[in-house]
């Protein structure tokens, strides 16, 4: 375990992004166990930070640690490694401070305990999954070839242009891929291009841009689409809530609508 470790992580210089992994996933374990212990008012866990009656988030914490350690990571110097490890392992821990209460920012407003803040570990999961592939050794779609450019003193124009057109044909079926409501197979796209081809070609998710746009006047395929949808996908969203409760805790509750919560606030204050 420790030659694979020097020899993958160590010798490739990866060492920075495997301390912000660990941290990353850590950090979210700790906040996601500390949040599930102050809602069941377990008695000696430390409740939430509070300024007067303002509830102070832990995703301010996650910003200041940010700030702290991307700071700390452009001042330290490139070796010894140890130093933007360290920053990278602080930086991790502040991320997962911050996109634990994604939904909340996306929102404005407080959805941790609803089903709309399944988004945060949505979030947490994208990003765990990204850095994930990275420590493994996949890159992204491109980026190996620019190194390769990078290192040729002097690249053909054929050769250039055909790198070009490369990036731009991946780049449209990326865009057609996220316009058909496919974010997973995007994603992972990045890394496997063949994806976008499948993503681009079949068929799209019914809410979809793409299927708003084209589909209106061809209802044929609409109706393909939500039977696919009800079929394939709606076991698979059940599953994974299924998962995220288990995870996270019970997100089950619907949030409110901004006109209820107003209209909540207003009766309560007369």
């Amino acid at each position: 375990m420790t030659g694979w470790f020097q020899a993958h992580i160590v010798g490739t210089g990866r060492l920075p992004l495997f301390c912000f992994f660990v941290a990353f996933i850590l950090g979210f374990g700790f906040i996601r166990l500390s949040v599930r212990m102050i809602r069941a008012k377990v008695r000696w866990w430390p409740g939430n930070i509070t300024s007067g009656d303002m509830h102070i988030h832990h995703m301010v914490f996650g910003v200041v640690l940010m700030v702290v350690a991307g700071v700390a990571g452009l001042a330290a110097p490139m070796y010894p490694i140890g130093w933007r490890a360290g920053a990278a392992g602080l930086f991790g821990l502040g991320t997962a401070l911050v996109l634990d209460e994604f939904a909340l920012i996306l929102h404005l407003r407080d959805v941790y305990w609803t089903s709309a803040g399944r988004l945060s570990v949505d979030a947490v999961f994208v990003a765990a999954g990204f850095t994930a592939l990275l420590l493994l050794g996949f890159t992204p779609v491109g980026v190996q070839s620019v190194d390769n450019r990078l290192g040729v003193p002097s690249t053909s124009g054929g050769h250039f242009a055909d790198f070009v057109t490369t990036v731009a044909v991946v780049f449209v079926l990326a865009v057609v891929t996220l316009l058909k409501g496919k974010f997973w197979t995007a994603l992972f796209g990045v890394f496997v291009p063949l994806l976008f081809i499948v993503g681009a070609l079949r068929l799209a998710r019914p809410g979809s841009p793409w299927a708003r746009w084209r589909y209106a006047a061809r209802p044929r395929r609409l109706t393909r689409a939500q039977n696919r949808e009800r079929r394939l996908r709606e076991p698979v969203n059940r599953l994974k809530a299924r998962f995220q409760d288990l995870l996270a805790g019970d997100l089950s509750r619907p949030a409110d609508p901004p006109d209820t919560r107003a209209a909540r606030r207003h009766s309560s204050s007369r």
